[in-house]
């Protein structure tokens, strides 16, 4: 047994987690970075200009192809997960990313949108058979003690290359198309360069019995994830803190523009801010639990995201802007740093909220269920992510106001809590325990 250093941290550089980490941080920002230049061009470019759809139409039509698959193969992946050596599958998976991300190179260089919104699809395909594959084969490579630093790594490094793959994304859009080409490919291939290293895990349950019928495995993948009650609720949160994020990111462009008064720039910044709070917390909050899973963390981040929640609608109440601005003038303003300070807090007790669910997850799945209970993950969130576009579009078009939507979501997170509690009573026991109170 290695000899655990101070904070629970010498895994981070070892074989069992470093490749895992690499090829996760490699394909989220590849995602990202190739979706990015592709909407951006289709908003400000000209691409596909003149086909079939509208820039507009087009873009929601992009979102829907690039999350369609977690729907329609989750269920599959978690099935491949357990029947599989899950490292000799990533580096397939990884494969297939390079594949698609040299079509895609081809479809830059031609600028056809159909093909593009094509590869936009098969990137969904390729980042679903991924996602449980990640999260299941991270009890295999590590202890209980490094599982929570483990999950927060694996969190806060996504949405710092997130955030990295949309930047250089929007920067690239305006390039020479065989630019964008070349680095997507790049990334796939060093993204597939570090999968190589991912150490063998047996396969959990060789047997595993491949449905074909797509409506059939993930209806019985569901129902076998409700039965399981620790399971079931923990995906509910996770999906909660998928839903939250949707709606901040989704709307924040125009968020920033009519309450901030500022242009690109200036989303881009609050955009890092949001990004940087869910890192920092993800890490903190894997440090104040000491190696062990504190449900109670959840709580103390949904009261962190309902009060900075009704903070930033408080904030910005009555700014109504018609004019665009730098970010220059943006520092200027009296508010600017109060609304940057409450938009990296949400995004910090998003970091605390979702961490110990995702410890959670795993271990109260089995070995031979833990690939199939993160599927089933990753089809809630889809549902929710989907029943936050739907409920944006709602009350945007009865209200017109983005601070409204903002004040829902953050009483949202009271409802949510309330039902944890009521599934789970260490959510509670732990809270108690913070503030000494012994029944």
């Amino acid at each position: 047994m290695m000899t655990q250093k101070k904070d629970n941290l010498n895994f981070a550089t070892s074989r069992r987690f470093a490749p895992l980490f690499g090829t996760q941080f490699l394909g989220a920002f590849n995602d990202n970075l190739f979706k990015t230049a592709l909407f951006v061009m289709i908003s400000f470019y000209g691409l596909g200009k003149n086909d079939f759809l509208p820039p507009s139409q087009m873009l929601n039509l992009g979102a829907l192809l690039f999350i369609l698959p977690y729907f329609l193969f989750s269920a599959f992946s978690g099935q491949l997960s357990t029947k599989f050596d899950k490292a000799v599958l990533a580096r397939w998976v990884k494969v297939l990313e390079i594949v698609v991300m040299g079509i895609a190179a081809y479809g830059f260089l031609i600028q056809s949108a159909p093909l593009l919104l094509f590869c936009l699809f098969c990137m969904g395909t390729q980042s679903t058979l991924f996602g449980p594959l990640k999260y299941a084969v991270l009890p295999d490579y590590l202890n209980d003690k490094e599982l929570i630093m483990g999950n927060s790594l694996i969190e806060s490094g996504t949405f710092i290359a997130i955030l990295f793959g949309q930047i250089l994304g929007t920067s690239v859009a305006g390039v020479p198309p065989y630019v964008v080409g070349f680095l997507v490919v790049l990334t796939a291939m060093l993204g597939t360069a570090a999968s190589l290293f991912m150490p063998s895990v047996a396969a959990k349950d060789p047997a595993t019995k491949i449905e074909p019928n797509i409506a059939r495995s993930t209806a019985g993948l569901m129902r076998e994830t409700a039965s399981q009650r620790e399971v079931f609720t923990a995906i509910i949160g996770i999906s909660w803190f998928w839903f939250v994020g949707s709606v901040y990111t989704t709307q924040l462009p125009t968020f920033t523009q009519i309450h901030l008064g500022g242009n690109d720039n200036v989303f881009n910044l609050m955009l890092a801010l949001f990004s940087v709070g869910i890192a920092a917390g993800s890490v903190l909050c894997a440090k104040l639990s000491h190696e062990r899973l504190h449900l109670g963390l959840v709580t103390v981040g949904t009261c962190g995201l309902t009060a900075c929640g009704l903070l930033l609608v408080w904030l910005t109440h009555g700014q109504r802007f018609t004019s665009l601005n730098g970010v220059i003038w943006f520092l200027s303003q009296g508010n600017a740093y109060p609304v940057m300070l409450v938009m990296t807090l949400i995004g910090f007790f998003g970091g605390f909220f979702s961490v110990p669910l995702y410890t959670w997850l795993q271990t109260a799945s089995s070995e031979t269920f833990r690939a199939h209970a993160v599927a089933a993950n990753n089809i809630v969130n889809g549902v929710f992510m989907v029943s936050a576009a739907v409920l944006s579009a709602v009350l945007l078009m009865l209200f017109n106001s983005i601070a409204l939507l903002y004040l829902a979501v953050a009483l949202g997170n009271i409802p949510l809590m309330v039902y944890l509690a009521k599934r789970e009573k260490q959510f509670l026991k732990d809270v108690k325990g913070y503030l000494g109170i012994s029944k």
